[in-house]
């Protein structure tokens, strides 16, 4: 099966068979978009919550709802129905303790709540989540199942 990473402020799609993968990931968040029927998918490696200007980024990924949108609306473009989405989501990790930072106010808190409220708002159902705690890791999406496996060195790997 081909693997194809998805780098770091962007989403990109395929279909099956195929591995979208992730490296790195620390307070940012990946989010897969998922259509069983099709077979497709979109994983985005978002950076951000997003924009304090409510702003659009030349880098459409790097925000997550920008993000999100363009994911969707790309997956409509091949096929998909909104109906038969489902939503994927992991990393938003704590990567550094500061006494200054509280855990609420930590980057990959935020990312992980702006996911949420984008899934909502668009009615997308999140059905599998590994998030927070405090180690980065290497997320694999695939699109013949639908499993996405979470490697970690300090907890082992995950598939949701």
């Amino acid at each position: 099966m081909t693997q194809i990473r998805v780098p770091l402020g962007s989403y990109l799609l395929a279909e099956s068979p195929a591995i979208l993968a992730c490296h790195g990931v620390g307070s940012c968040v990946v989010v897969a978009l998922y259509d069983g029927q099709a077979k497709l998918a979109a994983v985005a490696h978002i950076m951000l919550p997003g924009r304090s200007d409510g702003g659009k980024s030349a880098l459409s990924a790097q925000y997550s709802d920008q993000a999100i949108e363009g994911m969707v609306e790309e997956l409509a473009g091949r096929g998909c129905l909104r109906a038969r989405l489902v939503a994927k989501v992991a990393g938003g990790a704590q990567m550094f303790l500061f006494s200054s930072l509280l855990v609420e106010e930590s980057p990959g808190k935020r990312n992980v709540e702006a996911v949420g409220r984008k899934l909502n708002e668009l009615g997308i159902p999140l059905v599998a989540s590994d998030v927070g705690k405090n180690f980065g890791r290497t997320v694999e999406f695939h699109t013949d199942s639908g499993q996405m496996i979470i490697r970690t060195i300090c907890d082992g790997t995950r598939v949701i």
